[in-house]
């Protein structure tokens, strides 16, 4: 299989580099809606150029739309598609089922390529969205190799994986951490990364969460799949170019080059890992320290006052940027080395294998012998990857347009479509009616500096009557000055929206029905049972069937551990279910059975709601980490009923990264909570399965706030903390009168919009 290399380009600079050192597509972001958003991201002009480049070359061009958007996003939205339309990219890469609806409905030539935001990790979650129209999926992260064969087997689908770059600590697209710590949401491309902070566990400060780089290197070749993604759309070009150049090398058979290796360290590089890809790994975070580390060159020999010694297992120069790890610290200690001596001379660059004296610009506390030394950056490596660029506007996007030509002896008009100019005159015979057109041919073909590309034109000289240049050319002018690309002007249909609720219905979701004993049944609208497949049918049975509505979890790697159990249950004749990821709409009868999207499935506008109708949906869940004006916008447009989250220990993320100390073949996998602090600000983590969930110590609580927010149900959850049917009662019956639990958190609920 032939695979494709794509490469990030956070701007043009980028993008040239990474089409020079052999990406066979690229992808990027615009202005707005980028899950990079602070990312240098592109003009329309820059997309429009790089674009018609990049096919020049036969390359592929893919933007990001990969945010979820709010309801006055909308129109914003429309521009951004319009732009991709216009300067004929390849296809665009998208989160949200509100936009995935728009592409598929007003712009179907644009390709849809599922994001990894949308937590693509099995099968069926990947044949889902192929039945949505998505001609890609991304894969998530986490994925061993076994996996990810398993999916490669859907035809007609063109998988894309991430090979090279920074992991985050929870599964892409389920992550609220930045969102709830800062009012900076992941899923809007606005991520701070807390998960990189440090965090106090069992007494001791560690960076428990921050991952290192994934560099999958040559067993890229064995994965089964199209697309080879690298990841870096806030790197510089020089990054681009230097990863770009070393996986190019590894896909043309010349095998991994350690000097290449060795460049990338020195340009941006975290100790590097291969993820689960091989199988469950522990050693994949680093504790100690965050940030860009460098190339190990060995270790310190002695310490004098403010100077080191050390054998450099690589050749360094002056002005080189050295860092050093210092216990304690988080950050190594970083400078420009000014001064070096090789045998006693100062020397301008010392050669791998010798014993150098490294002069510090200060002296440095806690800086002992065996402390590691890398190179952080280097001089020869900062000029050795340069490439080629077009000219400015050398590349520009064009259109084609067919003009008529109309030649009298007193008058000579030419028109595109509706649009006609003339110019008055006494236009004598020419001598040679050939050169005549040729000149008129050769007039209108200098489009110059236009967008306009002469596709056609058509000459009408019955009485071969003779034109001066200058006149042609002034026609010309006055012509294409008035056209403008002719691009159908794209208005979205807003959904008919439903008659808004009169009464108040509560629903409660549990894990557990010993944790709903004390509930009067007759006060809740609905029970949703989140099941697994250790759970007992007979206890399923005590609950009234029909007030239950059974859920699926958000992440499951083994979907075959459920299939009996769903199948089993749906003979017994229970028809709601509630899923939280689109693995959920593969494995259920969507048309038989009544069918709710949990908050995980983001509904942020009356777009992504419509499109969760068509696809079988009768109700969705607004999201948790939402703002309090947009979720009354979507509650007055919605297509759909609502469910209002008024109280949930919201899971900042999910992970299957282990934070346990014992090894995997002496663990249980049984549940275990963990208690982390950052910041004085408590967390607590359950661990099981080998997977990790993060909540905090506070629960999300809304309720004040919720009785002015037309939803048409609202939800109260207890689910994977322990209460008891006491607790749940209590809390409960707070809830229904719309009051506030104490010490609660309202997330972005309480913040102002633009910080979100």
């Amino acid at each position: 299989m032939k695979k494709e290399l794509l490469a990030p380009a956070g701007d043009i600079e980028a993008g040239y580099a990474a089409l020079y050192y052999g990406a066979d597509a690229v992808y990027l972001g615009l202005k707005q809606f980028s899950a990079r958003a602070t990312a240098s991201n592109f003009t329309e002009q820059e997309l429009g150029e790089f674009t018609e480049y990049a096919h020049y070359l036969g390359r592929k061009v893919f933007v990001t739309i990969n945010t979820i958007l709010q309801e006055n996003e909308l129109d914003d939205l429309i521009k951004n598609l319009d732009i991709c339309r216009r300067t004929k990219i390849d296809a665009v890469i998208l989160q949200d089922l509100g936009v995935a609806r728009i592409v598929k409905k007003y712009y179907p030539k644009i390709e849809m390529h599922a994001s990894t935001q949308m937590a693509v990790h099995n099968k069926q979650g990947a044949e889902a969205l192929k039945n949505i129209g998505f001609s890609r999926v991304v894969l998530a992260r986490e994925l061993t190799l076994n996996e990810i064969k398993e999916i490669a087997k859907i035809p007609n689908l063109e998988l894309e994986a991430f090979i090279h770059g920074a992991l985050c600590y929870s599964y892409s697209g389920i992550c609220q951490f930045s969102s709830f710590v800062h009012g900076r949401s992941a899923n809007r491309g606005k991520c701070l990364y807390p998960c990189r902070a440090e965090f106090m566990k069992n007494g001791k400060y560690e960076h428990c969460f921050s991952m290192k780089d994934m560099a999958l290197e040559e067993d890229i070749l064995k994965m089964p799949i199209y697309s080879l993604k690298i990841e870096g759309r806030k790197k510089n070009a020089l990054y681009v170019a230097a990863v770009t150049d070393y996986y190019r090398n590894i896909l043309d058979g010349n095998g991994t080059i350690k000097e290449k290796a060795q460049d990338i360290k020195q340009i941006f590089s975290r100790p590097w890992c291969k993820f689960h890809f091989r199988g469950k790994d522990k050693d994949i975070t680093d504790k100690k320290f965050v940030g860009h580390r460098g190339l190990f060159i060995g270790k310190i020999n002695e310490v004098k006052g403010q100077q080191i010694t050390l054998n450099t297992s690589f050749k360094i120069a002056r002005h080189d940027g050295i860092q050093i790890d210092i216990d304690g610290n988080e950050k190594p200690f970083g400078f420009s080395l000014q001064k070096l001596k090789v045998k006693g001379k100062s020397v301008w660059k010392a050669e791998a294998g010798e014993l150098v004296e490294v002069m510090l610009p200060k002296k440095v506390d806690n800086l002992k012998k065996g402390a590691s030394v890398y190179l952080a950056s280097s001089s020869d490596v900062k000029g050795k990857y340069n490439y080629k660029k077009p000219k400015p506007r050398e590349f520009r996007p064009r259109f084609d347009i067919e003009v008529m030509v109309d030649i009298k002896p007193n008058l000579i008009q030419a028109s595109v479509g509706d649009i006609c100019i003339a110019v008055e005159g006494n236009f004598m015979s020419a001598k040679d009616e050939l050169t005549m057109n040729d000149a008129v041919k050769k007039a209108f073909a200098k489009t110059g500096d236009t967008e306009l590309n002469l596709k056609k034109i058509d000459i009408i000289n019955k009485d071969k009557c003779f034109v001066p240049l200058s006149i042609l050319n002034n026609l010309r002018r006055k012509l294409y000055e008035q056209i403008t690309p002719n691009i159908e002007k794209v208005c979205y249909d807003n959904p008919p929206i439903r008659s808004l609720p009169t009464t108040k219905k509560w629903i409660i979701k549990v894990d557990n029905i010993q944790k709903i004993e004390k509930i009067d049944f007759e006060k809740i609208e609905e029970v949703i049972l989140l099941i697994n497949p250790e759970i007992k049918i007979q206890d399923i049975l005590r609950l009234p069937k029909n007030k239950l509505r059974l859920a699926l979890p958000a992440v499951c790697r083994k979907v075959s551990d459920f299939e009996s159990l769903i199948n089993k249950l749906l003979d017994m004749g229970y028809k709601k279910w509630e899923i939280a990821n689109y693995w959920g709409l593969d494995v259920l009868p969507i048309n038989k059975i009544d069918l709710s999207f949990d908050n995980l499935i983001y509904m942020f506008n009356n777009q992504a709601v419509q499109m969760a109708k068509d696809l079988g949906a009768s109700r969705v869940t607004m999201a948790v980490e939402d703002t309090l004006s947009n979720l009354k916008n979507l509650a007055n447009e919605s297509p759909l009923p609502l469910v209002l989250v008024v109280y949930q220990d919201v899971p900042l993320f999910t992970s299957a990264v282990c934070v346990r100390d014992n090894n995997c073949n002496d663990c249980s996998r049984k549940p275990e909570w963990i208690d982390f602090e950052m910041d004085g600000h408590k967390y607590s983590a359950l661990s099981k399965d080998c997977q990790l969930m993060m909540f905090d110590k506070k629960a999300f609580c809304i309720a004040v706030e919720a009785q002015n927010i037309r939803a048409d149900f609202y939800r109260a959850d207890f689910v994977y903390k322990d209460y008891n049917a006491t607790d749940v009662k209590n809390i409960l019956d707070n809830l229904m009168h719309f009051s506030d639990i104490e010490n609660c958190q309202k997330g972005n609920i309480a913040r102002r919009n633009e910080l979100f």
